[in-house]
């Protein structure tokens, strides 16, 4: 049943949008449908102020490129009165995104629908320390790949997101004085990537969107199972330490993308970290750092994936260590829970198992302030290593069919 849709109304003032206060355009209705605010035409003059005629010919726009449909539920009571209304969605099959997640020693890449379901997928050995020109020439070719197992073509593809484990700048989507990427400082990426896949598609470029592989991580997890958690964090403890940190439904990045970056808090020891200071999380708390500690023992172990497998295995030496750590990330998460006040705290990557859990419980909720801790969930990744694969689909998604950039490529289909 569709009622009056509560919060839906763009502005007070009849055909008025809240984007300079222009008339609501097609994307505008898009962004509606897309995220179930309005679903008929019917509350789509009741949201945007506009005429029947009106809200007729912007829909006409995104049917004839094929981004609505009718939906198959059938119609539904008229807010506005009279006939039923036929329901409208989205539709995810004009389209596919391809995305990529890229850590220090393997990738995996995916294409995925439009609604963010992985159609196709490839993991494999790519070792960021090779450089980005051989690291994004070989992913592009996995990329180029992928469409034709999924039973699309490559020039369905609308634009790819990648995941990548050091700071980003959003607007030129190269990263800055990454840690653990050498060579990649200010690399342009995203014109890179874009080559590749054309090179091995003969497809004209496409969007690419480049983030940290947390942010997306959280974006993922908190779309996907925390839609209604307005302060979402999440802590990635893999080769470092790196969190996401979502609130109302967007990343936040802090200024120049650096929000975040856990891995590199001083927290008094005196391992020398990958950046080049001494006594940052990372260097004492990361998978890496677990990894180093138990070959230092005897125990065969070079990563952060070394450290999952035995404690998967239930090594108890690992099992201890990773407890170990888990404390130390407690303690500093304390300070993240009670600045922040998230709702959920998530913990995701190679240590995100048991024992380290229970570290960082014993000391969160031992320092953190009661009042900051009183309705927080502390839980463990869902998505598990798809989760930066589902968030840089996400991203791709939203910025393409944001009202404006939706405006945009409709003016150049020529609907």
């Amino acid at each position: 049943m569709v009622g009056k849709h509560k919060g839906v109304r763009m502005t007070g003032r009849p055909g008025r949008t809240g984007r300079g206060g222009s008339q609501a355009g097609a994307g505008d209705l898009l962004e509606l449908v897309r995220h179930g605010r309005a679903v008929t035409r019917g509350a789509l003059q009741e949201a945007t102020g506009l005429s029947r005629a009106t809200v007729g010919q912007r829909l006409d726009r995104l049917f004839r490129a094929g981004w609505l449909r009718e939906g198959a539920g059938g119609p539904v009571g008229s807010p506005l009165g009279g006939r039923p209304s036929v329901t409208l969605e989205f539709d995810d099959s004009h389209a596919v995104v391809l995305a990529a997640d890229l850590d220090t020693r393997h990738a995996r890449a995916a294409v995925l629908s439009l609604t963010g379901e992985i159609l196709a997928e490839h993991t494999g050995p790519l070792v960021v320390e090779d450089g980005p020109e051989a690291v994004l020439g070989e992913l592009g070719r996995w990329l180029a790949e992928l469409p034709a197992e999924a039973g699309h073509r490559a020039a369905e593809v609308c634009g790819i997101g990648l995941a990548v484990p050091g700071p980003v700048d959003r607007e030129t989507g190269r990263v800055v004085q990454p840690p653990i990427m050498p060579g990649w400082d200010g690399y342009d990426i995203r014109s890179r990537l874009s080559r590749a896949f054309t090179e091995h598609t003969g497809v004209p470029a496409v969007p690419v969107l480049v983030d940290n592989d947390a942010n997306l991580m959280a974006y993922g997890e908190q779309r996907t199972g925390h839609r209604d958690c307005t302060a979402f964090v999440l802590v990635k403890v893999s080769t470092g330490i790196g969190a996401g940190v979502v609130v109302d439904g967007s990343i936040y990045r802090g200024v120049d993308g650096g929000a975040g970056d856990l891995g590199h808090i001083r927290v008094g020891a005196d391992a020398l970290c990958r950046c080049g200071s001494y006594g940052c999380l990372a260097a004492v708390a990361s998978g890496g750092a677990v990894a180093r500690r138990l070959a230092a023992s005897g125990v065969p172990a070079a990563s952060g994936s070394d450290v999952r497998d035995l404690l998967a295995a239930g090594h108890p030496e690992a099992a201890a260590l990773a407890r170990e750590a888990g404390r130390r990330v407690g303690d500093v998460l304390a300070t993240v829970v009670t600045l922040l006040n998230p709702g959920v705290l998530m913990i995701a990557g190679d240590l995100a198992g048991t024992p380290f859990l229970t570290g960082v419980r014993e000391l969160l909720y031992q320092r953190a302030l009661p009042r900051s801790t009183a309705h927080l969930e502390v839980v463990t990744s869902r998505l598990g290593e798809r989760a930066g694969l589902i968030g840089a689909g996400a991203l791709v998604v939203e910025h393409l069919y944001a009202p404006e950039r939706a405006e945009e490529r409709l003016a150049a289909m020529g609907v």
